[in-house]
């Protein structure tokens, strides 16, 4: 959850966000329409900058967390990024095609068609939680759409920002590609540019900012804002299973994922065996914390107050925490359960974005739908259960920005899905071929030749063409 626009302030652009803006806009006016060439070029250094310098790039991520696993780095940052470059580059050409459309019986000789066109500037608001992969995954796609791009990075990453504003200023030329850096000012005054689109990722209270600024400008918007994730564990599916499968949904990146499971809906009979299959999962994956490898720390202080605050909160207001180590190491904090939770907490109102994991007791499946369908529409939701039926009823009669049925996360990871919200957690999607249409104009253009039939119904009105046009269509 970024806090690049976190404070309101009225502060005018500064001027190198308006000269790098101008330099983009001027360079889209110069190439409107890129060529396939130029785009899968573009996507190639992509590709090359961020497999030569992936070790640099891991230790950038890991200095700005204290401790960034090296492996979640590579499993959730660069390779859903590579793969994402492999993938708009095997299916650019096809997505360029125009399509071609019917036309009406009334309307011919005709032929209709939608062309894709690039908007222009793009505009890409970065947070602090996956700062590779929520850049480039926005830039493969407004590249492959043949458009400019301006990353703002998140001032909680310093060093991941200065590693990509180096990386990329040795390959794309600054009016195809540029990095700005700052403090919350600066975010600000990002959002306020006239893009021709923009893309945040962040909190849900921030993405009501940035659209308000947005709006000024008429900039249409893509927001991914999370909201809280519920799991599903039905009555009947193995309880390892779940568990394990939660666990690791909930666990990278230390719980700081815009999809984590953000709490668990478990039938109240099977609460005490899905604590124990839980603990086992998590202690499986780390059986320690200190100096363990393999777990990432929190961003920083400031994000380990708040995950304090809220298990103080909970604890204050009656719920009974399960700690699953002795104790937390400086910033790598340790994994909690919470039973006994309600509304009135705030650990149940706001998301949670690190290692606390809520358990809602249910009684039927009904039961558990009407709780998540009275809250806010979440970014994903995760029903755990093999029974079809079942699972046809989680898609049908609850509402997330997608889906996955007994695993977690991975469906961000697939290239031909689309990613996004609903409602407060967010509108558009991109990934895949829904990133190429994000960043295009899908542009109708009806086509007439020589001949025009249509010059049979002009006016005056009252002919017998008129008559017959109207008995033929107008029923």
């Amino acid at each position: 959850m970024p806090a690049e626009l976190a404070r309101q302030h009225d502060v005018p652009p500064p001027s190198d966000l308006d000269r790098l803006f101008t330099q983009q806009r001027s360079a889209f006016a110069a190439n409107p329409m890129p060529t396939a060439g130029q785009r899968l070029q573009w996507l190639k250094s992509l590709r090359d900058t961020l497999s030569v310098e992936r070790q640099a790039l891991i230790s950038a991520i890991s200095s700005d967390f204290s401790h960034r696993s090296a492996d979640e780095t590579l499993l959730a940052e660069l390779m859903p990024c590579l793969m994402g470059i492999d993938d708009a580059r095997k299916h650019l050409k096809k997505w360029m095609k125009p399509a071609r459309r019917k036309v009406g019986m009334a309307f011919q000789p005709a032929s209709a068609k939608v062309v894709y066109q690039p908007l222009g500037v793009v505009g890409v608001i970065v947070p602090w939680n996956y700062p590779l992969f929520l850049a480039v995954g926005p830039m493969i796609g407004a590249l492959a759409a043949g458009n400019r791009v301006m990353l703002k990075l998140s001032e909680a990453t310093p060093t991941t920002g200065e590693l990509l504003k180096r990386l990329f200023a040795q390959v794309f030329p600054e009016d195809l590609v540029a990095v700005v850096l700052g403090e919350a000012e600066v975010g600000i005054a990002f959002s306020k540019l006239p893009f021709d689109h923009l893309l945040f990722t962040g909190s849900t209270s921030v993405g009501r900012q940035v659209m308000r600024a947005a709006a000024e400008n008429l900039t249409p918007v893509t927001l991914e804002l999370g909201g809280k994730s519920p799991a599903i564990v039905s009555h009947d599916v193995p309880l390892k299973d779940a568990a394990e499968r939660i666990a690791f949904g909930k666990t990278l990146n230390a719980g700081q994922t815009c999809v984590a499971p953000d709490y668990v809906l478990v039938p109240h009979d099977r609460i005490e065996g899905f604590i124990d299959a839980y603990k086992h999962a998590v202690l499986g994956f780390y059986p320690t914390l200190a100096d363990n490898p393999d777990y990432t720390a929190i961003i920083n202080q400031r994000q380990v107050a708040r995950l304090s605050g809220y298990l103080d909160d909970a604890k204050a207001k009656g719920a009974s925490v399960i700690a699953l180590y002795d104790q937390s190491q400086e910033r790598r904090m340790a994994f909690n359960l919470l039973l006994n939770v309600n509304d009135d907490m705030l650990v149940m109102q706001d998301e949670i974005f690190g290692p606390l994991l809520p358990i809602v007791p249910y009684t039927s499946i009904d039961q558990a739908f009407a709780y998540i369908n009275q809250r806010p529409r979440p970014l994903a939701l995760y029903y755990f259960g093999y029974n079809k039926a079942e699972q046809q009823r989680v898609l049908e009669q609850t509402h997330s920005g997608g889906v996955c049925l007994n695993d977690t996360l991975l469906h961000v990871a697939q290239d031909d899905l689309p990613f996004g919200g609903v409602g407060p957690s967010g509108m558009g999607h991109y990934h895949g071929r829904e990133g190429f249409l994000t960043f295009s104009k899908a542009k109708g253009v009806f086509i007439k030749q020589r001949f025009n039939a249509a010059r049979l119904i002009y006016p005056p009105y009252g002919k017998a063409i008129h008559r017959l046009v109207y008995r033929l269509f107008v029923r």
